[in-house]
């Protein structure tokens, strides 16, 4: 009989602290929701006290969601557990997420403190956050940096405290899977009471061994894995949901089971790259463009007579389906209809009117319409409140020649025109719109997404710019990669705090 791991996805709190990734509430419940239909036990919906908006969010996603567990973050801080308990109120199943860095490092420079003390206030916080909720999960912060007796001694504490889960984070990613996997198992067998919690996995990706390091923690005794869609996450990103589950799935042997729907994972990757604007890497293991892709003519030949030979995964467990409709200017709306709920998006019969008027355009434009170019249109609605709004764009350049760039923006229903010269005809457009804009702002980082489909494909910009002392992110796409870069400028400019 295979023993039950807990999915725990965080993809909502730490996944969401990646810059620029950032979403509004609505976007959170469409993520919620299908998290909650690609069957995640316990959905970490935010970090409550830490903003009006976290704490609204909590609060929302505890209305639309129904059978996982909503948890919220704290830290060992009374206010923290209260506003958490206030976000939680209407969940159906509701957990309390609260800890403390329990390393040499974090005792001494962040808290200076005593160990000693700090096992006091791991206590004092679950004992207080089980006032207001049966199910409290208690994080020992870099505990993979946290010397094993030591860590083992607070696990012990907050248990008895009544901690129905403990988390062994990774914090720094620094652990190797050995040595990860070896604190998991001295826990296991030196904590007195450890059978009267579940022990969960926190791993990050700094060196590259968060799924590692993640699976050698569940061969070791943790029944709870804390994940991110894509593997998104601060830094170098968290261990990959899908990639946790595809590896059970596939090494059968282990006899661990997951709720996981594997075959909404591929919709749910694309869901959450095209809201948070972050692309999918194409080598990315299971959602990734080349996943499937054999370019190797010896690989080609081995696929063509047994798949098996080179491929682990049929494509169709993870939600690709390989005679997906091919999207062109004479598809009608139920087959656009159809390609967006296979990508996990659904929308209101007047929002995919207006999708279907996009779509057509890009269709007139293009040869092959991507899923990626269904879901930047499934997405363009956000920008319709924008208070500057690109009205147009005609550029000049070549070789030998001085690019120059003339536009018209619409700033809250008035009009302005602009024309500019450059080094290279995006430098000649965004200095237009900053002859308009008249405010100091840097532009510090600008990358195009790669295109590989043709050269009609859309392209996608992501830009940082620096404006008053903060950072501000921005997206744009389109088949013309020098609208695509003003629409990612004035997509930043639009996020400006006034």
């Amino acid at each position: 009989m295979s023993d039950r791991l807990f999915i725990f996805d965080t993809t909502l709190r730490d996944g969401e602290q990646v810059p620029g990734c950032q979403l509004n509430t609505v976007e959170k419940i469409q993520v919620a929701k299908q998290l909650e239909a690609l069957g995640v036990d316990v959905i970490e919906a935010g970090f409550p006290v830490s903003s009006p908006g976290d704490f609204n969010s909590v609060i929302e996603i505890s209305k639309a969601v129904t059978w996982p567990t909503i948890c919220a973050l704290t830290r060992a801080v009374q206010k923290d557990i209260d506003v958490a308990a206030d976000a939680l109120k209407y969940a159906k199943h509701k957990r309390i997420h609260t800890g403390i860095g329990t390393s040499d490092p974090h005792i001494k420079y962040k808290f200076n403190s005593t160990r000693e003390e700090i096992i006091e206030r791991a206590v004092a916080a679950v004992k207080y956050a089980r006032k207001y909720v049966d199910d409290v999960e208690f994080y020992a912060e870099d505990a993979g940096r946290t010397e094993n007796e030591y860590l083992a001694r607070v696990v012990e504490a907050v248990i008895k405290a009544g901690a129905t889960v403990v988390n062994i984070p990774d914090t720094t990613g620094y652990c190797l899977p050995d040595e990860y996997g070896a604190k998991i198992k001295y826990l296991m067998e030196h904590v007195d009471g450890i059978d009267k919690a579940i022990i969960s996995t926190h791993c990050h990706n700094d060196l590259g061994m968060a799924t590692a390091n993640t699976i050698n923690g569940v061969l070791n005794g943790a029944r709870q894995v804390e994940v991110t869609i894509n593997g998104i996450g601060e830094r170098a990103g968290n261990t990959s949901l899908e990639e946790v589950a595809m590896i059970l799935r596939c090494h059968k042997d282990i006899h661990i089971d997951t709720n996981i729907n594997t075959q909404k994972i591929y919709p749910t990757s694309r869901m959450v790259s095209s809201l948070m604007n972050m692309p999918v890497q194409p080598n990315k293991a299971i959602v990734g463009r080349n996943a499937f892709a054999h370019s190797s003519g010896i690989h080609q030949d081995g696929v063509l007579k047994n798949v098996q030979t080179y491929e682990i995964i049929n494509p169709k467990d993870v939600g690709i389906d390989d005679n997906a409709i091919v999207l062109t200017a004479r598809s009608g709306r139920a087959a656009l209809k159809h390609r967006l709920h296979v990508l996990g998006v659904e929308m209101t019969q007047e929002k995919l009117d207006k999708v279907y008027e996009d779509f057509l355009k890009l269709a007139d434009k293009k040869k092959d319409i991507t899923d990626d170019d269904i879901l930047v249109l499934a997405g363009a609605d956000r920008n319709v409140n924008h208070h500057i709004k690109l009205e147009y764009l005609q550029v000049t350049s070549g070789v030998g020649v001085r690019s120059v760039a003339s536009l018209g923006l619409n700033i809250s229903g008035e009009h302005f025109e602009a024309a500019a010269t450059g080094n290279g005809p995006v430098d000649a457009a965004i200095k237009a719109v900053k002859q308009i804009i008249k405010r100091q702002m840097t532009l510090k980082e600008f990358t195009i997404q790669a295109i590989s489909k043709g050269s009609d494909d859309v392209g996608k910009v992501h830009m940082q710019v620096e404006y008053d002392g903060q950072m501000y992110y921005g997206f744009g796409a389109n088949t013309d990669i020098i609208a695509a870069s003003v629409e990612a400028y004035i997509d930043c400019i639009n996020k400006f705090r006034k």
